[in-house]
């Protein structure tokens, strides 16, 4: 008998990490149990320092309620605080992040790291939103680029966004990590501002979710629909 795909109901918010910790705990905990089911117990973006970071902002996906925690992702601005994660995961093998990383600060720059979701919710289309909901929140910011470390598999989801491969580090953009027998690529947003390099499907995606912050979008996957009910405005937060 095949199975019926139901149809779940979820909720996307958006905070600054210092202003919810008790929420940056949930999303924490989830994403580390997403790694340890895949093996993984080193990655510089799941650590906890961030929590207190005036520049790290999240993209939490919850259960209505506010209950459960499904996934997410975080935007790190480039500041004095600590280094970016994208900085503390290449800095070992490859310096050239830092001048690199410095360069791009000029004109405000950050990385879209810890994107997770968890089986519950795996094969849905959350991965695709998410990356949409990233690069929105760093236009909300005012950024002008927007670094992130990719598996191979999200790498070409990646560059419809406008991400490009960033060459100048590493192998031609490539790297092993976490783990020595997996590899990740360094990509960058030149101009978020304008998404030059984006697919003009994902651009418009970017466009409808700045003009239109709170709506509610159907997303679909292999596995079924999800009903997610986005909230992307900042209250009360100063984007800076």
């Amino acid at each position: 008998m095949k199975e019926q795909k139901r149809e779940k109901n979820i909720r996307v918010r958006v905070f600054k990490a210092s202003d919810d910790i008790e929420s940056c705990r949930r999303f924490a905990e989830g994403h580390a149990n997403v790694l340890r089911d895949y093996g993984v117990t080193k990655v510089t973006s799941a650590k906890n320092d961030w929590f207190y970071n005036p520049g790290v902002f999240v993209i939490i996906v919850e259960s209505e309620d506010g209950k459960h925690t499904y996934g997410g992702e975080r935007i790190h601005l480039a500041n004095n605080t600590q280094p970016l994660p994208i900085e503390e995961a290449i800095g070992l093998v490859d310096t050239k992040i830092y001048p690199l990383v410095a360069e791009y600060a000029k004109n405000k720059t950050g990385e879209l790291c810890g994107l997770w979701n968890s089986k519950d919710i795996a094969g849905h289309g959350l991965s695709i939103l998410l990356t949409c909901m990233g690069v929105t929140l760093a236009r909300m910011l005012d950024m002008g680029s927007l670094f992130v470390l990719c598996a191979p598999y999200t790498v070409a989801m990646a560059k419809t966004y406008g991400f490009v491969i960033e060459t100048s580090i590493g192998k031609e953009g490539t790297f092993y990590y976490p783990k020595l027998d997996l590899v990740a690529t360094s990509l960058v947003i030149n101009d978020v501002p304008l998404l030059s390099t984006a697919a003009e499907e994902q651009r418009q995606e970017v466009l409808n979710l700045l003009n239109k912050p709170i709506q509610q979008i159907l997303a679909e996957g292999p596995k079924g629909k999800a009903c997610v009910n986005i909230d992307l405005t900042l209250k009360g937060v100063a984007a800076k």
